[in-house]
């Protein structure tokens, strides 16, 4: 199925709950008129959309940060970047860029909400599928999470699981950009060459290695700063590595994202033995902050000390299957749908 009706709102809503991963029977295509602005409210035109592992989460139903799970019928959550075409709200101008949330749909009326958490993108020259990955909440939540919450200081040996994805590949470039030694976990030959590329001194296939015998191998000293993307066994084996006055920085489970019990994790008193910290963190609670990091991450950006990393899916048709490809490790660095070519992009 092609979706080429501009005429139309498309939206891809929840069938059902998914059982174990998502598949097409999850999901139900609508189609509806293009919203008539109201006062105040802007219409946006979506380029890109997020396809994060947390969507199946709100498939599910679950509430999550305190907001309601969805229903049925409900146009799937996640955030996006649109251009506004028309605006009845002084704040906004037809041609900028912004991203937010927008949910699965091709249009959207808004009143620019508190809710919708929306951020002008600014033209820094790249493809402004950027505010879904490096200046978006995939980079905030790298940038807060490792400074914030790890404190990386130079020398010390830093663990990034999912290192190949959206977060890890950022906290990777960040990490070595301060002189730390980097050891990546990512899940096949192609991205551990990737994370390689962006600077880790090891990469480790979990898949195909003993990972504790590993990291006891390359971690004689111990782990100072362990950042999870993943849980479960790997969180478990970092906890049994851990240098004195080490930091765990808990971002993410994809692991534990299909199944219906939480891992277990036994061997948590690890924490106490080695005078380590164990920090959860949620990105938004630094919302005070983030135009400063922004910019650091701007400036980091232009003089190419870091760069994006991102796996685009073409085509609002697809996102059903590409997002389903996330929970197989399918892909690499933050994964978005582009739902129409935007400014800056390379036809």
């Amino acid at each position: 199925m092609a979706i080429t009706n501009e005429q139309k709102n498309c939206q891809w809503r929840i069938a059902r709950r998914p059982k174990g991963n998502v598949v097409a029977e999850d999901f139900l295509y609508h189609e509806e008129e293009i919203p008539i602005l109201q006062d105040n409210e802007i219409l946006l035109r979506t380029l890109y959309l997020n396809l994060a592992p947390v969507m199946r989460m709100y498939m599910s139903g679950e509430s999550i940060a305190g907001e309601k799970g969805l229903d049925i019928g409900d146009v799937i959550h996640g955030r996006g970047v649109a251009e506004v075409i028309k605006s009845n709200n002084s704040n906004y101008k037809p041609g900028e860029i912004l991203q937010g949330q927008i949910g699965w749909q091709t249009f959207k009326s808004t009143e620019v909400t508190e809710r919708e958490r929306f951020r002008k993108i600014n033209n820094c020259g790249l493809p402004f599928s950027i505010g879904l990955s490096t200046l978006g909440m995939t980079g905030l939540s790298a940038y807060f999470g490792l400074l914030a919450c790890g404190k990386p200081k130079k020398n010390e040996t830093i663990v990034v699981s999912g290192a190949a994805g959206g977060v890890g590949s950022t906290v990777i470039q960040i990490a070595k950009m301060i002189g730390c030694r980097v050891i990546g976990l990512a899940g096949n030959q192609a991205k551990c060459d990737l994370i390689k590329e962006l600077g880790c001194d090891e990469a480790i296939n979990y898949r195909t290695e003993d990972i504790r015998q590993t990291l006891s191998n390359l971690c004689q000293n111990g782990i100072d700063i362990y950042f999870d993307n993943v849980g479960g066994d790997i969180l478990s084996a970092s906890l049994d590595h851990l240098a004195q006055n080490s930091r765990i920085v808990l971002c993410g489970s994809i692991s534990e994202y299909l199944h219906d019990k939480p891992y277990g994790l036994d061997n948590y008193t690890k924490l106490r033995r080695t005078n380590s910290c164990m920090q959860g963190f949620f990105i938004y609670n630094y919302s005070a902050q983030f135009d400063a990091a922004e910019k650091e991450l701007s400036s980091w950006l232009k003089e190419r000390k870091i760069k994006p990393v991102e796996h685009i899916y073409d085509g609002f048709e697809n996102m059903p299957k590409a997002l389903s490809s996330i929970y197989d490790g399918g892909n690499y660095g933050v994964a978005l749908s582009r739902i129409r070519h935007g400014p800056n992009d390379d036809e």
